[in-house]
């Protein structure tokens, strides 16, 4: 499936982008609304980011409606009732605000083109023996079924994403708990201590000590014997 993605923000493409190829979604970036209207006639998907550098979201999903009923999922840091209102009475699908879960976005990119008749999107994350499924939010090793909370899901989540990059106290913080309160990553530890425990795979998070975290790859299981 395509994917115009209309951002202008370098470092959510490039965090955005391997994601969105990880489920299986061929994605084509453009940075303007003027490149939007010469490209979103030959994809499956816009992802629009709505306060791009010349012209403003709202207007631009009006003039694609114009000519294409195309899916729009609108990316906005914008939560105001009225700009969301006035967004989807403009021609967007959906409508997600920032910071968003990356689980979330492919959920609702998943839950669009479902409308539109298309291919589920992929939610599976695998890294040896273990498995998420975002869908229901399960996890499993080894092929059973592990329980964990939400942000136990959430945290592990967006560390396989990084696929073995570092990632850092501050980004965890602010993506799954909405805060950079220094204060406050205690929890987080917490949370990689009881991830490591449910798991039984203690080496598969690395501490990086005051930096952060990272998945150093699914660990296996001990032999018996």
């Amino acid at each position: 499936m395509r994917v115009l993605l209309v951002e202008d923000d370098d470092r959510v493409v490039a965090a955005l982008t391997p994601v969105l190829q990880r489920a299986h979604l061929q994605v084509r970036r453009v940075a303007t609304a003027a490149e939007a209207l010469l490209r979103h006639g030959d994809v499956d998907l816009v992802l629009l980011d709505m306060g791009l550098p010349d012209q403003d979201g709202i207007a631009l999903c009006r003039q694609i409606r114009e000519v294409s009923e195309v899916p729009i999922i609108a990316v906005t840091a914008r939560r105001q009732e009225a700009y969301v209102v006035s967004a989807l009475r403009a021609g967007v699908d959906d409508y997600v605000t920032k910071p968003y879960r990356l689980a979330e976005l492919l959920a609702r990119i998943d839950a669009v083109m479902r409308r539109f008749g298309h291919t589920p999107v992929e939610l599976v994350s695998d890294l040896g023996d273990l498995r998420l499924d975002h869908g229901p939010r399960t996890a499993y090793v080894a092929g059973e079924p592990v329980v964990l909370a939400r942000k136990e899901f959430d945290l592990l989540s967006m560390l396989m994403q990084a696929q073995g990059d570092l990632v850092t106290r501050e980004a965890l913080m602010e993506a799954i708990w909405h805060t950079a309160w220094v204060g406050a990553s205690r929890t987080l530890d917490v949370h990689v201590s009881s991830l490591r425990s449910k798991l039984g795979r203690p080496e598969l998070i690395e501490t990086v000590r005051g930096v952060g975290y990272r998945v150093v790859g699914a660990v296996p299981p001990p032999q018996e014997g």
